[in-house]
Formats: structure tokens, C-alpha cells, sequence
């Protein structure tokens, strides 16, 4: 515990030495720069302090036991595992010595007097907390201690970038006409920011996609350059693939029984949804192709030799034949796996992608029947939504009649409803019409309107002005005609705001799928990858590129529709004006 203690003081004190230390380059730079409003010598004095003070901490910091761990450069993170009394007691008490503080620094008697005040309130307060905290000897404080390793580059990078940033900033203040520039560039850089935070999720599932499973995990953290095995054709001789067709699909096998009629009993092996399954044929039904090999390097005669490994034994061994030097081509040896290095360069693993459409059911032909499920399910969804909310909401808002008011507030009483209560009625009601293990339930009820995009909808209406819908009534417009030709298009932001989220919501749908379908013909790729989770789950790279397959298209919507999706959200209610 001791040497625990050691290392968080040591850690505290050399986070502080940081401090002073930037402290000290943003004096120095705001000096060199004479920026404007400046005091000279307050600041050449707080850069003397700094420097000095930052030193100090630094150093004694640094000395204190496992803050340097040998000649490795990291920096140290401790945390505190303390109990909530722990840590009101330290922060009432952290909250009285500042009012302290600035008690002390207070210019007159009054402000004096009112920081004192705080400062024994927050005293009692501390001295309550802390009896409390006391009293109970179960309640201890852990000290978690670590560090993030850090490479002499990567150091001075972050180091030179931060102080880059500190003179950026310093240097565009100076001009009196760059104080709006300043603000634009904060924003900016703001706006870059939450962008790289809120997309790094995205990034890592993109790049995870084309990993190879030997970079999914790292010693050193997250791979974010992947890299690839080189590979090259390879006829095997002893061991040979063959491709054949079965059960319309072409597939590649291994023979593993020669027949005296001329046929040949073949196992599977991709792709891997049928893997395992064996059937028989005819050998000229069998065409020989080459394998992709690794290509690996290995110690031979004392020199480094290229090679690709043509044999996995039994007993975890390889066997390797040289590429390279000339001189040694075609020799072989076998080796333990441990002397065997892979050649790998920088790239993408595409692969993954068709491998993860090999594990869906053949029938669903290669996920072709899942995109087409919900494709369906978001047209009809879409069109079925957009036609009877707006025809609802029409009447709503330009017909009278007895009851509407009523009926539009029983209306909106149905979106307090929890999706839970009326769950199990809808499953009774389609079961009694043999509606489940179909799509019906999934796209039909679209067609009987929503509450929220009639209201949205009403609201629109309203808005419209009463003088147009007069003016095509004069025309001899009938209230179907006046609907379409004129209200319709008045409130197109509202429209193409409700089918943009009613698509993204009827493609992401998961809840619906998985009460009504089982089987897979019927499966939408929501539901696919879900059950294509739960079956690889232990492979990211097939499940980050499955994921990055149904994903594609919602992206590709939102940023072609994303204009409307603002417009509709900043117009709700307001008409579209």
C-alpha cells in the first residue's frame, strides 16, 4: 500500500509539473508574440514561477518509486477506488481550502467575510462527512495504479503539437480584427472534434472489417493500419482442391474416397455454409484448382529464406518450401509453428466480406433474400405511413365534423400507450389470421396511420393557408383533388422528414422480425444480423463486415436526405415556413 501511495503522490505531483511546464511555454510564447493587453512583467514573473515550480515537480514526481519503470517512457495514470463518503470528503474539503483561499486574496472586509462564512460551512460540512465515513471500517480507499507506454516520437509529437496549437492560437488573438477569426477557428475545432469522437465508433467497425483475426487484439492497443497475410496459387499435390457443383451452388472440395465406378465421394469445404456436407459424382465433375497459400519466412543453412507453406501437419508443424534465393528453390522442411514468420504488408483484408456472406443459409442466397425482405418491408412501410397519416391528418385539420376533437385528442392519448401492452394483441389478433411467419404483420399496420406523423402532419396542414384551398374549391376542385395537387406539396419537408425516419426505423427494426418470422426466407437483414451474431460472434472481422453491409445503405440515405431531416426537425409545427 505504501508503494502504492508513493506512485499516486509521485503521479499527482508530476501531472502538476506538467501543468507548470505548459504553463510556462504559453507565457513565454505570449511574451515572444508581445500579445495584446499583456502585462510584461506579471507575466515574466508567473513564467520565472513556472518554470521553476514545474521543475520541482517534475522532479520529484519522477524520483518517487514506480513512477519511471526502468528506461521505458510512459505516462502514469492513478485512480482512486474510494466509496461516495470518501469522495464527498474530499471534495467538501477540496471546496472549503479554496474559500479559504480566496478568502485570503479577498479586496475588502465584506468579500472577506462571505468567503470565511463558506469556507467553515464547507469545514463542518467535511468534519460531518468524514465522522460519518470513519465510523463505518468496512469502507476502504484502492489505489489503482498504470500508464500509458509512450515511444520517444510519439512524445516529442504530442509535446511539439501541443505547443504548435498554444502559438496558433496565440498568434491569430494578437490581430484586434482576428477576434472573430479566433472564435470561428474555436468552433470550428470544436465541430472537428465531436465529429472525430462520435466517428471513431464507425471507424474502428469500417477498419475492423478488413482486419485479419491476428490484429483483432494487441499488446500495444487498437490496430488501426491493418496489415495482410501475402498469399500466392498453389497447386497441391497431395492434398488437392477440386470445384464442383452441388445443389446448383459451386462449391470446392476434398475427395476423400475413389469409387471403381469412376465417382468420388467429396467433402465440402466451402462455401461454409454447406462445410462438413459430402456427396458423390462423377470425376470429371471435379476440376482441379489451386489454393491459397501463405507466403512465410523461415531460418534455413543459417540464412533467412522466403517460402510458402505447403502442408498443415497434425501435430501443429508446417511445411515449408522456398521461394527465395534461386539456389534453395523448392526445398522443403518442416518447422514448429514459433520459427514461422508471416509475411505480411499493409492493406485489406476484402476477403472477409464474401466469407461472411458464405456463412448465411443457402437459401437466403448469400443474404440476396434478406435485402429483399427489407426492402419490401420499407417501401411498403414508407408508402403505407406517408398515405394514411397524410389523409388523416388532412381531415383533421380542414374538415368539420362531429366528434373531431375528440377523436383527434383520443388520437394522441394512443402514443402514451407503451409498445409492451399492445404487444401481445397484435401476436393474437395476426396468429388468429395467419398472418405470423409472414411480413404481413410487419408492413400492414403501416397502412392504418401513426399518431405521431398524423399530428406532425396536422400541424403542416393547418399552416397551409385557407386561401389556396378556396381558391381550388372556386376551381371546382373536389377535397381528393385539393389534397393531392395542393396541400401535398405545401408540406413536402414534412413528408420526406417522415419517410427518411420511417425508413431508417423499418430497416433497423429487430423486435418486429423476431415475434412474427422464423423462417429464413422471410428473415429482413436486421434479423439476419442478429442470428449472424449470436453464430460468429468470436469472429469480428466477419461480423464488423457483415455489419458494414447492412449499414451501407442507411448511411447513404441519411447523407442524401440529411437536408430534410434538419428542415423537417427545425419546421415541425411551424408549416414548413
Amino acid at each position: 500500500m505504501n508503494d502504492k501511495l508513493l506512485f499516486a503522490v509521485g503521479t499527482l505531483l508530476s501531472w502538476a509539473g506538467w501543468g507548470c511546464a505548459f504553463r510556462f511555454a504559453f507565457l513565454g510564447i505570449s511574451l515572444a508574440a508581445k500579445s495584446p493587453g499583456l502585462d510584461a512583467k506579471k507575466a515574466q514573473r508567473g513564467l520565472i514561477l513556472s518554470g521553476i515550480l514545474g521543475a520541482v515537480l517534475l522532479l520529484v514526481g519522477l524520483a518517487m518509486p514506480g513512477v519511471r519503470d526502468g528506461k521505458e517512457l510512459k505516462f502514469p495514470l492513478v485512480w482512486f477506488a474510494m466509496p461516495f463518503l470518501a469522495w464527498a470528503v474530499l471534495v467538501s474539503g477540496v471546496v472549503a481550502i479554496s474559500r479559504l483561499v480566496q478568502a485570503w486574496l479577498a479586496m475588502n472586509a465584506q468579500e472577506r467575510s462571505q468567503r470565511l462564512r463558506a469556507a467553515g460551512i464547507w469545514a463542518v460540512a467535511t468534519a460531518v462527512v468524514l465522522f460519518l465515513y470513519l465510523r463505518d471500517s468496512e469502507n476502504k480507499i484502492e489505489i489503482i495504479k498504470g500508464g500509458i507506454p509512450l515511444s520517444l516520437g510519439t512524445a516529442v509529437a504530442i509535446i511539439l503539437l501541443a505547443l504548435a496549437s498554444m502559438a496558433a492560437m496565440i498568434y491569430v488573438g494578437r490581430a484586434t480584427a482576428g477576434r472573430g477569426m479566433v472564435k470561428a477557428v474555436v468552433i470550428q475545432i470544436t465541430l472537428i472534434a465531436g465529429s472525430v469522437v462520435f466517428g471513431l465508433p464507425f471507424a474502428f467497425l469500417l477498419i475492423t472489417s478488413f482486419k485479419e483475426d491476428r490484429d483483432m487484439s494487441s499488446p500495444n492497443g487498437i490496430v488501426w493500419v491493418p496489415k495482410v497475410q501475402q498469399t500466392m496459387k498453389y497447386i497441391d499435390k497431395k492434398f488437392p482442391l477440386y470445384e464442383a457443383s452441388y445443389q446448383g451452388e459451386t462449391v470446392q472440395v476434398n475427395l476423400i474416397e475413389m469409387n471403381t465406378d469412376g465417382t468420388a465421394q467429396a467433402d465440402i469445404q466451402r462455401p461454409m455454409a454447406l462445410r462438413g456436407q459430402t456427396f458423390k459424382a462423377k470425376m470429371d465433375a471435379f476440376k482441379l484448382v489451386p489454393k491459397d497459400v501463405p507466403i512465410v519466412t523461415v531460418k534455413m543453412d543459417g540464412s533467412v529464406v522466403k517460402g510458402i507453406v505447403i502442408e498443415e501437419m497434425e501435430d501443429g508443424q508446417r511445411r515449408v518450401s522456398v521461394l527465395e534465393p534461386a539456389s534453395l528453390k523448392g526445398k522443403e522442411a518442416i518447422y514448429p509453428p514459433a520459427e514461422v514468420t508471416p509475411v505480411r504488408e499493409v492493406g485489406l483484408r476484402f476477403q472477409n466480406y464474401p466469407e461472411a456472406l458464405e456463412y448465411l443459409p443457402i437459401e437466403t442466397h448469400n443474404g440476396l433474400v434478406y435485402l429483399q425482405n427489407t426492402l419490401i418491408l420499407v417501401v411498403l412501410t414508407v408508402i403505407g405511413t406517408i398515405l394514411s397519416s397524410s389523409i388523416v391528418a388532412y381531415a383533421f385539420s380542414r374538415m368539420v365534423f362531429p366528434g373531431r376533437d375528440v377523436l383527434f385528442s383520443i388520437l394522441l392519448s394512443t402514443m402514451m400507450l407503451p409498445g409492451a401492452v399492445t404487444l401481445l394483441p397484435q401476436f393474437l389478433i395476426w396468429r388468429t389470421l395467419h398472418g405470423v411467419d409472414t411480413l404481413y404483420p410487419l408492413w400492414v399496420p403501416a397502412f392504418f396511420g401513426s399518431a405521431f406523423t398524423i399530428f406532425l402532419l396536422r400541424q403542416f396542414f393547418k399552416q397551409v393557408p385557407m386561401e389556396l384551398e378556396d381558391a381550388a374549391k372556386i376551381d371546382g376542385c373536389t377535397y381528393i383533388r385539393t389534397f393531392w395537387q395542393i396541400m401535398m406539396p405545401q408540406t413536402k419537408a414534412a413528408i420526406a422528414f417522415i419517410a427518411v425516419t420511417t425508413f431508417m426505423g423499418t430497416w433497423n427494426n429487430f423486435m418486429g422480425p423476431l415475434i412474427y418470422i422464423n423462417s429464413p426466407e422471410h428473415m429482413p437483414l436486421s434479423y439476419g444480423l442478429q442470428l449472424f451474431m449470436g453464430d460468429r460472434g468470436g469472429e469480428p472481422g466477419l461480423l464488423m463486415a457483415f455489419a458494414t453491409m447492412t449499414i451501407i445503405p442507411v448511411l447513404a440515405l441519411f447523407f442524401a436526405s440529411q437536408k430534410y431531416i434538419v428542415e423537417g426537425n427545425a419546421l415541425t409545427g411551424l408549416g414548413g415556413r
